[in-house]
């Protein structure tokens, strides 16, 4: 998982910050959607691995060398980004190309080992600086003058991750899913090559362009990146489809979900939660507001929730208290959520979830994408513009938001009772038999359900008994109204036996 290609056009050599001789071209988005036009009409070569020695680099000895941060890129410029480098070897056998952009004018980083220090039981390893990176990471002032902090990291196949000011990292996206839980496979195209502009002093936003390859498609990004308490980027995508593409995946989002308390008892820890992600939302074309608790199943599952221009999705974290999880080192509650905001016409198709059992929390097993309807043919250019705001909130006009859910057999009659905890809001205020509740299923029956104020939310609580009647699966869906209007999401649940 990574990758890399040389941009070379009418190359002269420079001395680049006095560090190594660099390779310089012209540089701009047309070149590189051209480029990526150019290797769409060729066959698929993967790229050259790095060296024996960087791929036999045992886990404990890859994390034995680390990038020295005093000799960053602009450190001690007037820049107001600093990037580090991440070296290659073991999980990344095939190196990234990463360059710097002034003025139109792109020049190569070259691979510098002495920008890294290493433990003594490093094996003395061999250097070509023409090998590259595996990845870079992003650092400015964020709440601390002076000091400039990570918030953003490009590393492996196409992924990559950011954090709001105050958390860390969890939940990752990706350039584009193809073949997601296919049984023939999933493919994972690379980014191959990075153009990182210099910023001005003084400039809040730092701009990064990507190369996309794979068997399968090719593909020029723009990420315009701007930190803070959340970190948006505005993400431009081309893509030129090598061969006929049947299952592709846009704006895909991959986080983990272990257990809560819906599926608690299925594990024995110490603690009452761990995911880093809890729900699946979506701001549907029609209006509504929907809100879709991961789980953890016994064997693979895809939902596939139909629409037609989406007004957004993403998978978010709403366990906001350390007390939600118990952990005192993972921190789960200061995870982002990754809300996706589709620009333009994305016409008809699926926000498709995709959630794969899992026993440990160290794999991510959640998977979600937007599913355009129909193929996409060999050579046909695809455009695609979002924005990504990796934060604690989705930048979506309220309705009464989904807080927990509760599930549990019943005690004294046949089935299960689902409690499920909506937040405060004003138009739960005034009589409760004002407001309308709305209860479905797909298969067996579900009692008219009950309505009650949570003292501790401030909110509302609806409870409602629901029978299978031997289904090994039921699909359930809940929304509150007043007067016709929707006052709350759209709470949706798949159950399984």
């Amino acid at each position: 998982m990574i990758s890399r290609r040389a941009f070379l056009a009418g190359t002269t050599a420079i001395v680049f910050a006095g560090r190594a001789r660099a390779e310089t071209a012209a540089f701009d988005r047309a070149r590189l959607i051209e480029r990526a036009r150019a290797m769409a009409a060729r066959r698929f070569r993967a790229r050259d691995t790095v060296p024996q020695d960087w791929r036999d680099l045992t886990y404990d000895m890859y994390r034995q060398i680390w990038f020295r941060t005093a000799d960053a890129l602009w450190s001690g410029s007037d820049r107001p980004y600093e990037v580090d480098f991440f070296h290659p070897g073991l999980y990344f056998p095939r190196a990234v190309q990463i360059h710097t952009v002034e003025n139109g004018v792109a020049a190569r980083f070259a691979f510098d080992y002495d920008l890294f220090d290493h433990t003594d039981n490093v094996p003395a390893l061999s250097r070509n600086a023409a090998m590259g990176y595996s990845g870079f990471r992003l650092r400015t002032e964020l709440d601390q003058p002076g000091v400039k902090n990570e918030f953003c990291v490009f590393q492996g196949a196409s992924y990559f991750r950011a954090i709001g000011t105050g958390q860390i990292y969890g939940l990752s996206a990706r350039g584009i899913a193809l073949k997601t839980g296919d049984p023939s496979g999933e493919e994972f195209p690379d980014f191959t090559e990075f153009w990182i502009e210099a910023p001005a002093p003084g400039q809040r936003n730092i701009v990064v362009h990507a190369l996309l390859d794979g068997p399968s498609v090719t593909g020029a990004y723009r990420f315009d990146i701007s930190p803070g308490a959340d970190c948006e980027m505005q993400v431009q995508a081309t893509l030129f489809a090598r061969d006929r593409i049947g299952h592709i995946g846009f704006a895909p989002l991959t986080s983990m979900f272990l257990f809560d308390e819906t599926n608690r008892t299925r594990f024995d820890d110490f603690r009452s939660a761990v995911h880093d992600s809890d729900g699946l939302m979506i701001a549907n074309g029609a209006g509504e507001v929907l809100w879709r608790p991961l789980a953890n199943p016994a064997t693979l599952q895809f939902s596939a929730f139909q629409d037609e221009n989406p007004r957004g999705f993403g998978l978010m974290q709403r366990a906001r208290r350390q007390s939600d999880f118990g952990d005192l080192e993972a921190l789960y509650h200061r995870r982002p959520g990754l809300w996706v905001t589709p620009e333009g016409d994305w016409g008809r198709g699926s926000v498709v979830l995709v959630e794969i059992p899992t026993d440990k929390e160290i794999y991510d097993n959640i998977v979600a994408y937007w599913r355009p309807a129909g193929d996409i043919a060999p050579g046909v250019r695809t455009d695609l513009s979002y924005r990504l705001t990796w934060g604690a909130r989705a930048p979506v006009q309220p309705v009464a938001r989904v807080l927990q859910t509760r599930i549990g057999r019943a005690i004294d009659a046949e089935g299960h009772i689902v409690a499920v905890d909506f937040a405060a809001h004003p138009d739960f205020e005034g009589p409760l038999d004002e407001i309308a509740l709305h209860i479905a299923t797909s298969t067996g029956q579900t009692s008219a359900g009950i309505l009650q104020r949570n003292p501790e939310t401030g909110g509302l609580r609806l409870a409602f008994r629901f029978d299978p009647e031997g289904a090994a699966l039921v699909e359930l869906r809940a929304q509150l109204r007043r007067s016709g209007r929707m006052v709350s999401e759209v709470w949706l649940y798949r159950w399984t036996a």
